[in-house]
């Protein structure tokens, strides 16, 4: 009897398990349905509300009358410029970080302060970041740098140089986290095999971990750039413009060039200025919506960019195995 209890025991817990992970189940894909459709429901209020705004005019004019016209095209030239300058300062930061924790630092204290301290930082509110990058990189770095070369207020003002800056300390614990787990997926044996062929650490990274961490460190960039690219809080005070319809641009010895250390307009804080600041919010509604696609849009096309090369890293770490 106790052998036929234990049986009936064990067939219902055994049928229970199965109840509950049947519900569980199903509850995951219920909420990743509910997740999908507001995500489709809100890309089709935009694409159907913006699309009808966006023609080569929207695209490649600047904005007139104090924004209730013209086009966009110095908001979209900003985003690309400051995105990119992002990734510059970012990335090799957040991997060069990651290749000390995961292949130098081993386990001692000082490894575990850095990771505290980068999930802290991966947890701050991106108006703290603009507040920082404020009186940081702006009234300290910018006005030493300004009193020390005699420059006036060239390096102490806003500019895209400390945006980036600001935004690439937003998304550098993203860029780490994914970098250490990319480097952490190499096998041992590949770096046990490379010092036992006479190669020293840093030959050991250079040739054999990295090449095939490359996907994943460029993972890190597609996360850096979604985030990045929709910022507004950290560049409100660190160099982003109201109203600026030239180019971020000026001749260094006749060849145009973009300058850091100007101001420029931005996509996501031009939306928030027309729906916050215009003086008819109503008037501006339709510039609204199409500036939101293109910012989307622009968004999608910079990670498909990062993805193809993420993809082509991919197959080369493959042949190398």
């Amino acid at each position: 009897m106790s052998a036929r209890a234990a049986g009936r025991r064990s067939v219902a817990t055994s049928r229970r398990t199965r109840i509950v992970g049947a519900f569980f189940e199903q509850l995951c894909r219920l909420l990743t349905v509910l997740t999908c459709t507001a995500l489709i429901a809100v890309l089709a209020v935009i694409i159907v509300k913006g699309i009808g705004v966006i023609d080569l005019e929207f695209l490649t004019g600047a904005p007139t009358e104090g924004m209730t016209a013209g086009g966009i095209f110095p908001a979209i030239f900003g985003t690309i410029c400051i995105t990119l300058l992002m990734i510059l300062m970012a990335l090799p930061l957040g991997v060069a970080a990651a290749i000390y924790l995961v292949e130098y630092a081993g386990k001692g204290l000082a490894p575990r302060i850095i990771r505290a301290a980068v999930n802290n930082l991966a947890g701050v509110p991106s108006i703290v970041f603009g507040l920082f990058g404020v009186g940081f990189f702006i009234l300290f770095v910018g006005r030493n740098l300004d009193r020390v070369l005699q420059t006036g207020l060239l390096f102490g003002q806003p500019a895209m140089l400390w945006a980036a800056a600001t935004l690439a300390i937003l998304v550098l614990p993203v860029v780490i986290v994914s970098t250490e787990e990319a480097l952490r997926a190499v096998p041992a044996s590949h770096r046990e095999a490379a010092f036992a062929l006479g190669a020293t650490p840093w030959q050991v990274v250079q040739q054999t971990v990295l090449p095939q961490a490359y996907p994943g460190i460029l993972t890190g960039a597609i996360l850096s750039v979604s985030r990045g690219a929709g910022e507004t809080a950290p560049i409100l005070f660190t160099g982003c413009a109201y109203f600026l319809p030239r180019l971020p641009v000026s001749e260094f010895f006749g060849i145009p060039m973009i300058n850091p250390l100007d101001q420029f307009m931005e996509l996501s804080y031009h939306i928030f200025i027309m729906v916050t600041q215009s003086t008819d919010a109503a008037a501006t509604r339709p510039i609204q919506y199409g500036t939101t696609l293109v910012l989307v849009a622009l968004t999608f096309l910079l990670n498909m960019a990062a993805i193809l090369t993420r993809n082509r890293f991919r197959r080369r770490a493959e042949a190398l195995l």
